[in-house]
């Protein structure tokens, strides 16, 4: 073989190693989106949804390594249906509105659970307090790929509704977190 053959095949090598390697999509979230919690005060419980949220995810089940999420949620304007309750969600002694306008988590370890199901192991920041968090969800790929998860984060780990609030026989500590995020393919 000559060389400049020997260089062809070299670099043909190459590009198929190249090419053979997964890498993650990239998607936005898309319209149909949603992120709630359920939490419970003095034995009644309620839901809640945030006032807006964005997500990010670069994702390829056959190659999780490659794997980003990241979701920005706005606190202002969270609703629960009870005006009184909402209120003293985006006071100091809950969200902090005023001094924390939003809470993000990130992750960039996700683990198969088998099937279609995943767990991403993350951090939520909220209220200027970084814990980790585990979100698991169902992967439903397609045109428009479905995200569908749930994750349960402790309240007090963040500092939201302390003091007063803090007896957990009137408001549990473990708040369950929903989400449904429709994704389409960033540009």
């Amino acid at each position: 073989m000559k060389t400049p053959d020997r260089v062809r095949l070299a670099l043909a090598s190459l590009l198929l190693a190249v090419a053979g390697q997964a890498t993650a999509a990239d998607y936005v979230q898309a319209p149909g989106s949603t992120l709630v919690f359920a939490s419970n005060y003095q034995g009644e419980t309620f839901t809640g949804k945030f006032g807006g949220f964005t997500t990010t995810l670069s994702f390829d089940p056959a190659n999780l390594a490659t794997s980003k999420l990241d979701v920005a949620i706005q606190l202002a304007g969270t609703q629960t249906g009870n005006g009184d309750r909402d209120g003293t969600l985006v006071s100091a002694d809950f969200f902090n509105v005023a001094k924390f306008a939003q809470a993000r988590y990130t992750a960039t370890k996700f683990r198969s659970l088998g099937g279609n199901q995943y767990a991403a192991d993350g951090t939520l920041s909220l209220r200027g307090v970084s814990k980790p968090v585990t979100l698991t969800f169902t992967w439903t790929p397609g045109a428009q790929p479905v995200l569908a998860g749930k994750a349960t984060v402790k309240r007090l780990d963040f500092g939201v509704g302390g003091g007063d609030w803090a007896d957990t026989s009137t408001i549990p500590n473990d708040v369950a977190i929903s989400t449904k995020v429709v994704f389409k393919p960033a540009k």
